[in-house]
């Protein structure tokens, strides 16, 4: 496994890179993948959303975070004042990384290598759109945006200045989804809300 440098083109220009990330072959995931998933969002966003990969729906529909931890995502950015339209969307790994069982495909953590050799596309995205903050979603997100291994616990609720621009981390709604309908889901989402809410003021014009 390589890197996706020698496929991510001088263009700083969103649509760009998305035309050349469809032809990325940086690590095997294109190959079971029903296409690549770059963003969503405005190159003028100031606040940009950092995930961990596809899910099965975000495969199909060529489009990060519509599946259900997207819309969970949706309910905690209205509670934290954040406009998701405002906001500028990706993931660090592109490809649905998942095993199969039976005719299901289940998620499949993506390994260190893949988080390296999606890299590159993250940076090339942050140059181009050059937000004011980066919200992290989860440990891979996080590893991907601060260029080291991260736990959620040592570092959520604080801006850290570490990177370029300010990133703040806080745990990926798809772990948040697990907890519903149990006794911690409500303190978990108030606690997603509450790191969401460090990072609306990044997001606002003026």
């Amino acid at each position: 496994m390589s890197d996706a440098s020698e496929w991510v083109p001088d263009s700083r220009d969103l649509g760009d890179l998305e035309s050349a990330a469809h032809a990325c072959r940086g690590c095997e995931l294109w190959e079971p993948a029903t296409q690549v998933v770059f963003s969503s969002g405005e190159r003028s966003a100031r606040l940009v959303l950092v995930g961990e990969q596809p899910g099965d729906q975000e495969d199909r529909s060529g489009e990060p975070f519509v599946g259900p931890a997207g819309r969970l995502l949706d309910e905690a950015l209205v509670a934290a004042g954040i406009d998701r339209a405002a906001a500028y969307l990706t993931n660090a790994v592109k490809h649905f990384r998942f095993e199969r069982r039976g005719s299901r495909r289940i998620h499949k953590t993506p390994g260190v290598g893949h988080v390296t050799a999606c890299r590159p596309w993250l940076g090339a995205e942050l140059e181009a759109v050059s937000p004011a903050a980066v919200v992290a979603l989860g440990a891979t997100a996080a590893r991907s945006v601060l260029g080291r291994p991260v736990k959620i616990g040592e570092v959520r609720g604080r801006v850290l200045d570490e990177a370029a621009v300010p990133v703040l981390v806080t745990a990926h709604p798809s772990a948040v989804l697990r907890l519903r309908g149990d006794a911690g889901y409500d303190e978990a989402f108030g606690a997603l809300v509450s790191d969401l809410r460090l990072a609306a003021p990044f997001g606002r014009r003026g």
